[in-house]
């Protein structure tokens, strides 16, 4: 039903990608980023980002960006809302601009979303228990984004026990599964993810920071990191 792209054969393979997460919808960031080995940038829609306190609008009012950011030629995902998501013609126009994979938390994945040529990525919660994890890796061509870290937990160091909880995530299931940086992951991290089985990192502001500088320096060392 979905497309086998690059992005997703590396997240099937062992590649292992780095994926961006923009803390505002800022070309400069997006070029700081793919300059510095990011593979795949995710926007966002329809969104309040806890993490920065960013609001993000409907497709109407970003689509201006999202031409632009279509003319750089990477992979692109987007986090299509909360209670407020995409139309399906709204769907079909972000396809459209090369948009490959959509992202919700599940309790927002309404089925129209799941009619789409986008791939879907349905995020986990804190909240989220074993049995969550089974019932969303059944859906069919899905990803899953292991968001499982409570506000509480952001910007705090990754320990023994949060690398534990996303290898059960993996083992419990055969889709790929990317982690957020909820958590101030480091390109050490990084790898003890990629030795767990995790498909890609997806660094968001907490790690990247909000200016091209912060941008190019993490991805920069992460990419060496993975690289090495």
């Amino acid at each position: 039903m979905y497309a086998t792209t690059p992005l997703y054969q590396k997240l099937t393979d062992g590649s292992f990608p780095i994926i961006v997460s923009l803390a505002r919808h800022d070309l400069d960031l997006a070029k700081a980023a793919l300059d510095n080995g990011a593979y795949a940038i995710k926007t966002h829609l329809n969104a309040y980002h806890r993490a920065t306190g960013t609001i993000f609008g409907s497709f109407a009012e970003e689509r201006p960006f999202f031409e632009e950011l279509a003319k750089l030629g990477c992979p692109l995902l987007v986090m299509a809302g909360q209670e407020t998501v995409p139309t399906a013609e709204e769907m079909v126009a972000l396809h459209e601009l090369g948009f490959e994979g959509f992202n919700v938390y599940v309790d927002h994945l309404q089925p129209h979303l799941l009619q789409s040529k986008l791939r879907p990525m349905p995020a986990l919660a804190a909240t989220s228990t074993p049995e969550d994890v089974v019932k969303i890796a059944a859906i069919p061509g899905c990803i899953i984004e292991a968001s499982i870290m409570p506000f509480e937990r952001y910007r705090t160091a990754m320990g023994e026990e949060d690398l534990r909880r996303y290898a059960e995530i993996v083992s419990a299931v055969d889709v790929p599964v990317i982690v957020p940086s909820q958590l101030q992951l480091t390109p050490r991290d990084a790898l003890a993810l990629r030795k767990a089985g995790i498909a890609a990192p997806l660094l968001g502001a907490i790690v990247t920071g909000d200016t091209s500088y912060s941008m190019a320096k993490s991805v920069g060392e992460f990419s060496q990191a993975i690289d090495a």
